[in-house]
């Protein structure tokens, strides 16, 4: 036991201990094979033997005190969780207050408390800049796209309004099951009423960046990624979770096409990027931003974050021109994962600051909604296997790439 952490610290109190940061950093997307790696490490160190398996909706954690005969102090926890969702800032602060409580600067019972202080619910103003930032991002990824001003205003607009749904949603929680679904019928409606009544636009594409920020690019991600560490239960739970929100949001939108054909409306569709090189780079600019505040990053960490995700775009495209659009991915991955891995061994702290932003911009979500709108809207299977094998393609990069990270430079530190 740690000699910060004699006997005379209770072995409940451990154990809650250990529960209560399990639920935090769940409740902060870490992915289970680094939650579950955290939980080991902060649990030795307090003296306990933890046996963790976390999957997206609960966690189960078996402990025992090695000091005393085997199952004599046996004790089993399941906790039934929501899905979590990125939030570094607190993610970085629960980190913290693990640390000081197993260095032994911080008592047991103040880091509980110090735990439980961070559930406070977001401000109203917390509430406006995350659904503004919903707006910034649709509009960004459109400009990265180089859409025409319309197709970029009226993504904005859509992101906007998405933003809005989420909000009100959020503790309403029949509403927040058919959340993604809502806002794909009010993206589709907003998209179909503009190309109907002020100008054509390019509307798949439109409704795509306007839901960029609800598509399950990262969750694909992590799933794949939780499939190949091995954890199969969280892994398969985890895409199944991603192909349910891609059909919500499918079928929301294809309720919104339908209804509109059935009505006689016929919007004008146009296939056009005419912008130049500078709306691309200032989109970028905005679109990282928008990502640092969806991410829910601390203000001293906005410049990490947005660098994080300006590389994941850069890299991708530099390398691209050359070698192609997968090798550049594979690499952007693999550096990025190092570098976060080099980052939580440097500045002692969560190597996520700069891994999750980092792969954000190279995501298949957009890809996978496209594929399933494809091949619903022209019900042919072969329309939607190009899509398909885009997201595959990029699946396998980025996971060859965080793969092959963690083996360039390994981490020290689970998140």
């Amino acid at each position: 036991m740690s000699p910060a952490f004699p006997h005379t610290i209770g072995y409940a109190a451990r154990i809650a201990f250990v529960v209560e940061l399990a639920e935090r950093l769940h409740a902060y997307g870490t992915t289970a094979q680094r939650l579950e790696g955290a939980l080991v490490s902060v649990s030795q160190k307090l003296g306990l033997e933890c046996e963790p398996m976390a999957n997206p909706t609960g966690i189960m954690l078996s402990f025992s005190d090695p000091t005393r005969p085997p199952g004599e102090s046996d004790t089993t926890r399941v906790i039934r969780v929501p899905p979590g969702d990125n939030d570094l800032a607190k993610l970085c602060e629960a980190d913290r207050i693990a640390e000081d409580v197993v260095a032994g600067q911080v008592g047991l019972a103040e880091g509980y408390a110090a735990l439980r202080a961070l559930d406070r619910p977001p401000s109203r103003l917390d509430r406006v800049e995350v659904a503004l930032a919903f707006g910034l991002a649709s509009a960004s990824v459109a400009g990265l796209l180089r859409l025409p001003w319309l197709d970029i205003a009226t993504a904005g607009l859509i992101g906007l309004l998405v933003g809005l749904v989420d909000w009100v949603s959020g503790p309403r929680p029949r509403l927040r099951e058919a959340g993604e679904a809502i806002s794909a019928m009010v993206a589709a409606t907003v998209a179909i009423v503009v190309a109907s009544f002020v100008g054509p636009l390019n509307l798949n594409t439109v409704v795509i960046a306007a839901l960029i920020v609800l598509v399950p690019g990262m969750t694909l991600t992590n799933a794949v990624n939780e499939l190949t560490s091995q954890h199969l239960m969280s892994g398969t739970a985890r895409f199944a979770g991603a192909i349910s929100t891609m059909l919500k949001l499918t079928v929301g939108t294809m309720i919104a096409l339908t209804a509109a054909q059935i009505l006689g409306v016929e919007p004008q569709v146009r296939a056009l990027r005419p912008q130049p090189d500078w709306v691309e780079w200032g989109a970028l600019f905005t679109g990282v931003l928008a990502f640092a505040v969806l991410f829910r990053a601390a203000r001293r960490d906005y410049p990490l974050v947005m660098l994080s995700a300006v590389a994941g775009y850069l890299i991708p495209r530099l390398v691209g021109d050359s070698w192609g659009s997968t090798a550049g991915i594979f690499l952007s991955a693999l550096l990025l994962t190092a570098a976060g891995n080099g980052y939580a061994r440097w500045a002692k702290r969560p190597g996520a600051l700069v891994r999750v932003p980092g792969i954000i911009l190279m995501v298949p979500g957009s890809n996978s909604v496209r594929s399933l709108l494809t091949l619903i809207q022209q019900q042919d299977f072969a329309a939607g296997q190009q899509a398909a094998m885009a997201v595959l393609n990029i699946l396998l990069a980025l996971i060859a790439g965080l793969l092959f990270g963690n083996l360039l430079l390994p981490t020290r530190r689970n998140l």
